[in-house]
């Protein structure tokens, strides 16, 4: 570990379970409605039962924007002063003391922001940790690439954040192993060892995940060094630039020019003719290159779609004449061997620059030895890891007195397991997704499932803002979440109970709703695909129950935005969670969280970092 560098400060265990207190007392009344299912919604009278205001004024005061929220008295913000002084002990004016109904949108919209990670100031920033990770020295980029060239803009975003702060954590220890835990398509584990010469194992529990991302990496290995160091293409916003073409043609006619004066001798009429390279360069190749960048940039917008197979079709177009930097000297006959003898070195990895895709799946008790055979000093990362497997990441690395640095960004709260979730169920499991710091393990703390799931929600992705105080929600004429097709499962749900006496059903409707031309054909579809008889119902039935909740179709709406407010206080329990656990082991130098990603483009943004001490 660089002595001379010194990490940031974070705040300690018990000031974090200070601020983890605050939350809890505010999910406590909360929770009800980040836990109510909108499928149940007009059946379960969610609406009276939670909510004690008419959905025009929900929506009003959410939509309202930040400037006439913080223009308002002090009174109108309990919770910030009250949590400044001796702390708050109950939200009277958010929730009806008796009937436990929200009376109060904007003490809610402010408590739901307050508690929220970017106002808790349990962050560290990112620009800061890259400079005392760095310290005085420069972060080695290896070649001058940029991801957005073989992947989509969102993957790309990720990738290039993550894979620096990685690196500078390597060079921060000296280490060169790492291991990317549901490496997936291995995105991030190619660019670690392709541009930062990294030693990576990328463990995924698809054989076709780890298949895929092994043919990837091969291609990508093949072509790297001649794309990014011998190509005179400027594919940096996939756009190929005229200037350059014109340029390359006029230094290869000055070039030939002064060949023809300096020698004219029998043995360079062998040479390769400047004629024929640019005949090859400037003609249908060039209209061919165009086609696949412009095919490329499709691509970028496409989630998760790896772009690897139309960068490397993109190279072979070329003559090798315009990637090979050939000397003038070597005959026309000889470049196809030096073609062979440079891509056989460029296919051949070096041992300290290696991405070795594996297939397993890893618990918190998977032996890391068993899987990995040169395991030595290493980090352990993991980019968007589903449910249980951010909380594996997080316990395996405790564990294992090889693994010196975590950086782990997860995902999909919704299919973590939960310890308190079904207390009267008889389990063998013995380690749990959630909780795993003491604290919420003391309190029985459970969210549900319905609440992880609206954890997931994107704050960020439904808000027009223009700094991060802002809390303004988009107009009415652009509605941030799909409300009709909400409304039609739910009102479908009414339909299924009332007509058919079903309160539960195992099967799933799916996405019915976008291959549904109306409100009928979706019922008529949706009754067939639950195996019921949709004959017995006539067409006037199914529409009085549409006519008859149509005008509350604005409660749902509203009902489905407070969700959202509320969704990035359930997402910091989550990583507070975390952080906490990590803040409780006793060989960790350094923990904290990191907001890594640009919100709106990847809504799950932050990362749990850890760094253990040097012995």
């Amino acid at each position: 570990m660089a002595a001379s560098c010194t990490l940031p400060v974070t705040q300690d265990l018990s000031t974090l379970r200070a601020k983890l207190q605050g939350l809890l007392r505010f999910l406590r009344e909360a929770l009800s409605i980040s836990n109510a299912h909108t499928v149940d919604f007009y059946t379960e009278s969610v609406w009276e039962q939670l909510i004690d205001l008419p959905p025009e004024t929900v929506l009003a005061v959410l939509r309202r924007s930040t400037e006439e929220a913080e223009a308002q008295p002090l009174e109108a913000r309990p919770l910030v002063e009250a949590e400044r002084g001796s702390g708050i002990t109950d939200f009277p004016q958010i929730f009806c003391e008796t009937s436990r109904k929200l009376v109060s949108v904007e003490a809610f919209a402010l408590a739901a922001k307050y508690y929220s990670i970017q106002n808790l100031g349990i962050c560290t920033p990112f620009e800061q940790l890259l400079i005392s990770l760095q310290g005085n020295q420069k972060q080695k980029t290896g070649k001058n690439v940029k991801p957005d060239e073989f992947m989509n803009l969102k993957k790309s975003h990720e990738v290039q954040a993550m894979s620096e702060l990685i690196s500078s954590i390597a060079d921060f220890y000296g280490i060169k192993q790492v291991i990317d835990l549901g490496s997936g398509k291995g995105y991030l584990s190619s660019f670690l060892s392709l541009k930062y010469g990294l030693k990576v194992y990328g463990i995924d529990s698809s054989n076709t995940n780890t298949h895929g991302a092994q043919e990837r990496n091969r291609k990508l290995k093949k072509h790297w060094k001649v794309y990014h160091t011998q190509s005179k293409l400027d594919v940096n916003g996939l756009t190929l630039k005229v200037t350059k073409e014109k340029k390359m043609k006029d230094e290869i006619k000055y070039k030939a020019d002064t060949e023809r004066v300096c020698n004219n001798s029998p043995t360079n009429q062998e040479m390769m003719s400047t004629s024929d390279f640019l005949s090859d360069f400037s003609g249908s190749v060039i209209s061919n290159i165009r086609k696949q960048m412009e095919n490329l940039h499709v691509c970028s917008h496409r989630e998760e779609n790896l772009c690897f197979e139309n960068a490397f079709s993109l190279i072979d177009l070329l003559p090798i004449n315009a990637i090979e930097s050939t000397s003038s000297q070597i005959p026309k006959r000889k470049i196809s061997e030096a073609n062979k003898e440079r891509r056989k070195t460029t296919s051949t990895s070096s041992e300290s620059n290696i991405y070795s895709p594996l297939t397993s799946f890893i618990t918190a008790d998977s032996e890391l030895h068993d899987i990995i055979k040169d395991l030595e000093d290493c980090l352990m990362v993991g980019l968007h890891t589903c449910g249980d497997l951010a909380s594996n990441t997080l316990r395996i690395f405790t564990s294992k007195s090889e693994i010196k640095g975590v950086c782990s960004v997860g995902c999909c709260y919704h299919l973590l397991s939960e310890e308190f979730e079904n207390p009267h169920k008889e389990c063998i499991q013995k380690k749990w997704g959630f909780p795993m710091c003491h604290y919420l393990k003391e309190e029985r703390w459970c969210c549900g499932r319905n609440a992880r799931m609206s954890a997931c929600l994107a704050l960020e992705r439904v808000t027009v803002g223009q700094g991060s105080s802002d809390f303004q929600f988009t107009a009415p004429s652009t509605r941030p979440l799909p409300t009709e097709s909400l409304f039609y499962r739910a009102v479908l749900q009414d339909i299924i109970k009332d007509c058919y006496g079903i309160t539960k059903c195992d099967r799933h409707v799916g996405k019915i709703y976008s291959k549904s031309s109306s409100f009928l054909d979706y019922v008529r579809k949706s009754l067939k695909k639950l195996g019921l008889d949709e004959s017995k119902l006539p067409e006037k039935i199914i529409m009085d129950y549409y006519e008859k909740y149509k005008p509350r179709m604005n409660e749902l709406e509203a009902f489905n935005m407070l969700k959202v407010v509320l969704a990035p206080c359930i997402e910091t329990l989550i990583l507070l969670d975390r952080l906490c656990y990590l803040k409780e082991q006793e060989d960790i130098a350094w923990s904290a969280l990191v907001k890594l990603f640009d919100p709106v483009k990847s809504p799950r943004c932050y990362a749990v970092i850890a760094l253990k001490k040097q012995q």
